[in-house]
């Protein structure tokens, strides 16, 4: 029973949501522990999309329509977010489910695989997940930190990531819950249930947890990580049918070709806003550091966003800009890519977001690539569904 529970919330709070806002409370290894233990005929799992009388119209997390016929004497429970224990859960009547509800159903198939009938419904309601997420991700935006992974001591289960200019460890625990970027994904909710020893130097980490009072350390709740090449460069061949690009990498001066998909963000920058990342570059704005006060995935900003540095860092400003498209690229532009890498090794990378705009930032370090990158966090601007900046 807790186990068809653990699967319940973890579907219901990761469904179609910023993943690490959505993932951190979710119980994420009880699912496969549920499904190892439970016939998946024995139940379905989705979205309500339709009520009518003693029928619901489910599209169940696989994509799929089915009719669920909620048999008489039925059980129907409302659990809320975040509980483990039906013992919680409100008896209601099937009246009170509406569409854009949540539920699990059990029951038995029927003759075919888009009917179902139900002996048991529990309902999570639309309104009641909406305002967990509000409060998750509220959570991650006080608490939650990031950066580049510097260091991993397996041993002592301790991560070291660079935060800007800064040094922060981040220490787990067996509590510690962890989420993989998917490598052949650039969305969130592709991200797959992780380990420690998958996290690597050089790795983009989200995470969330009690900071000390000097911030020099984190005791890790939930961490998110993934593997991304950070690329610069001038664009040297578009192929808009195709949907890719090539240029050559400034740091490695290898070629990389580019997909741009319908996932990926594409954003220039306004001049001035170039020239003002351009100063701090150079270390010659505010006092800021080479990183410019802020380097990827910073410190302060909600799992999707970029942190703040002043009126705000790189990757919180990208967050904002309107989306463009290949179309508006053309060959000799300067731009700065976070992509995703299916393949280690690999010069075929997929954009998770590009950003032209950015030659007086290339021109301000010209010898070993930008001093700042960009953060893959910031998929979607600012809808919380695809973790945008702040």
């Amino acid at each position: 029973m807790l186990k068809e529970v653990g699967v319940f919330r973890s579907a219901v709070l990761g469904a179609g949501l910023m993943l690490p806002a959505a993932w951190c409370a979710c119980g994420a290894p009880l699912v496969a522990q549920a499904t190892a233990a439970a016939p998946a005929a024995a139940r379905q799992l989705g979205t309500v999309t339709a009520v009518s009388g003693n029928t619901l119209t489910l599209k169940t997390d696989a994509g799929q329509a089915v009719t669920v016929s909620v048999a008489d004497g039925a059980r129907i429970l409302q659990l809320a977010p975040g509980s483990t224990d039906l013992k919680t859960a409100q008896v209601i009547a099937l009246t009170n489910i509406a569409a854009g509800d949540r539920v699990l159903v059990n029951g038995k198939p029927g003759d075919d695989a888009s009917s179902f009938t139900a002996s048991r419904v529990i309902l999570m309601k639309s309104t009641d997940i909406a305002q967990k997420h509000e409060a998750e991700q509220a959570d991650w935006q006080k608490r939650g930190s990031g950066g580049i992974v510097s260091a991993v001591d397996a041993g002592s289960g301790t991560l070291t990531i660079a935060v800007g200019t800064r040094k922060v460890s981040v220490t787990t625990s067996s509590t510690t819950q962890y989420r993989r970027y998917a490598g052949d994904s650039v969305k969130f909710e592709d991200a797959k249930p992780g380990t420690l020893a998958q996290i690597q130097t050089g790795d983009q980490l989200r995470v969330l947890g009690t900071k000390s009072d000097d911030g020099s350390s984190i005791q890790a709740e939930a961490i998110v990580s993934g593997s991304f090449k950070n690329l610069a460069g001038t664009i040297a061949t578009i192929d808009a049918a195709a949907g890719t690009l090539t240029l050559k990498d400034l740091a490695t001066k290898k070629t990389f070709t580019v997909a741009i998909t319908g996932n990926s963000n594409v954003k220039t920058l306004p001049p001035q806003a170039a020239a003002m990342f351009a100063a701090r570059a150079k270390g010659g704005a505010n006092g800021a550091g080479p990183q410019g006060g802020q380097s990827n995935a910073s410190e302060g900003g909600r799992p999707g966003g970029g942190g703040r540095s002043g009126g705000g860092d790189l990757s919180q400003m990208v967050g904002r800009l309107p989306n463009k498209t290949i179309a508006d690229l053309k060959v000799g532009d300067a731009v700065m890519i976070v992509a995703s890498q299916p393949d280690a090794g690999s010069s075929a990378v997929t954009a998770v977001t590009l950003l032209s705009g950015v030659e007086p930032i290339l021109a301000a370090t010209p010898s070993g690539g930008p001093a700042m990158t960009l953060s893959p966090w910031n998929i979607g601007g600012e809808a919380p569904e695809g973790g945008g900046g702040q």
